[in-house]
């Protein structure tokens, strides 16, 4: 149940960041469901492989890089979706900063304290 309610929760923040950030479109609510179950199993078989690959530029970079992995996160999820499109990758890198910040904040004020 946590699965479920932790993957509408990026639905919706992801649905509501679009409405204020103009270089990413999602064409319904569904799509931003889509989106939050793509980009979940992507976090899953990708995110790892990318992380690994990445991480001597990772700790160069003081963790900065971790953030471009982020954005590329978003932008193979755009690849998968027809029906999102983001307009490059600045605006990736946004949209994955905040989109990150957004559910990790409505994450802990809805997940069970137990």
């Amino acid at each position: 149940m946590n699965l479920i309610i932790r993957l509408f929760i990026t639905a919706i923040v992801a649905f509501l960041l679009t409405k204020i950030l103009p270089g990413v479109y999602f064409e319904s609510f569904s799509t931003a469901i889509i989106f939050a179950i793509v980009l979940g199993v992507l976090n899953i078989i990708v995110k790892p492989i990318l992380s690994i690959l990445g991480f001597p530029l990772t700790i160069i970079t003081l963790g900065f890089f971790a953030l471009v992995i982020n954005a590329i996160m978003i932008l193979m999820t755009d690849y998968f979706i027809d029906s999102m499109h983001v307009k490059g990758f600045w605006w990736a890198f946004i949209f994955s900063i905040l989109l990150s910040f957004i559910t990790s904040l409505a994450n802990s004020m809805f997940s069970d304290k137990d």
